[in-house]
């Protein structure tokens, strides 16, 4: 069921359109990943469903609530985790917490209840008396991830929530955002840890320049723009060897996008459909040459992104 919509998003400032005409939807229960380069437009449009910010035209309902009409419905069932931690240093991580569920309107037995749930969640309980000032980077984001949901919110907005932390405090952070969803929690993840995305979310929307430009599975998004992957032969390729005239044969082969060589390496671009592999290096044996390694090489979601949106750093 749709929990989300975004319809026709745009916001301005001034002559410069952070957003234009952006539209998606992300269903009930489901944790829903939203990409782009530096500059695309997810800060902003976050920003936007979360009331931080007003927008220029569009429709945006959360729950059933209309963001503008409801906006007050709207912020009391949502938790957002900033990619910028919003800690204070110098209280507790308890008090952090407890600060921010009572801003929910959370007191008394309950507010504690909350507090104690969000600490045991992120795997602090037993920091509850330290102050950030003396925390790790790993559990700084979890102390974060913890103000973000005491208040038990459905939609939950998540912002680079795993930056600068080790490996081991980000397999905490991802497995409690499984666990969020398997609780019934609405999640929006952006990242630019394409690996994460790939583990975690259910269903993308690639967004540039403010719009929408792929949304998807992971396996849709690469059945949509790509429909080969890559097939590597090792092998010895002497001087005097007809490397065009044996390129020609591989490409007529069934199921070959294209053909080429890099020294000792032939590399076939071969359509996903494919399910008889070996007919390749046998051929290449035929041919006389030895066959000294094969590795496959399937697109991925990184390489969808950057086709996408270009390589260079924004």
């Amino acid at each position: 069921m749709e929990f989300l919509s975004v319809q026709n998003l745009v916001k301005n400032y001034g002559d410069f359109t952070a957003v234009d005409n952006l539209s998606f939807s992300v269903n009930e229960g489901e944790i829903f990943g939203l990409l782009g380069p530096n500059g695309a437009g997810k800060s902003t449009t976050m920003n936007v469903i979360s009331t931080l910010c007003d927008f220029t035209r569009g429709k945006v309902t959360v729950d059933g609530f209309d963001l503008v009409k409801n906006r007050s419905d709207v912020k009391r069932i949502i938790g957002m985790v900033p990619q910028d931690l919003a800690l204070y240093p110098f209280l507790t991580a308890e008090e952090n917490v407890k600060f921010f569920a009572s801003l929910y309107g959370l007191r008394g037995k309950k507010l504690h209840t909350a507090v104690n749930e969000a600490l045991e969640f992120v795997g602090l309980s037993d920091r509850a008396k330290m102050k950030p000032k003396k925390m790790s980077g790993g559990m700084k984001r979890r102390l974060n991830i913890a103000c973000g949901i005491a208040h038990n919110p459905k939609l939950i907005i998540m912002d680079e929530p795993t930056v600068g932390v080790d490996a081991q405090s980000r397999e905490h952070i991802l497995g409690s955002i499984k666990t969020l969803r398997e609780r019934g929690a609405t999640v929006i993840y952006t990242s630019h840890y394409m690996n994460e995305v790939e583990e975690i979310c259910d269903r993308i929307t690639i967004i540039d320049h403010g719009k929408s430009i792929a949304s998807g599975t992971e396996q849709e998004l690469i059945s949509k723009l790509s429909d080969s992957k890559t097939l590597k032969i090792t092998t010895k390729i002497k001087s005097d060897f007809p490397v065009k005239e044996l390129l020609s044969e591989l490409s007529s082969l069934p199921d070959v996008n294209h053909a080429r060589i890099d020294e000792n390496e032939i590399i076939l671009e071969i359509k996903t459909s494919c399910r008889d592999f070996a007919l390749y290096p046998e051929h290449i044996k035929q041919r006389g040459l030895p066959i000294r390694g094969i590795t496959s090489e399937s697109v991925n979601l990184e390489d969808i992104f950057i086709a996408l949106t270009g390589k260079e750093l924004r």
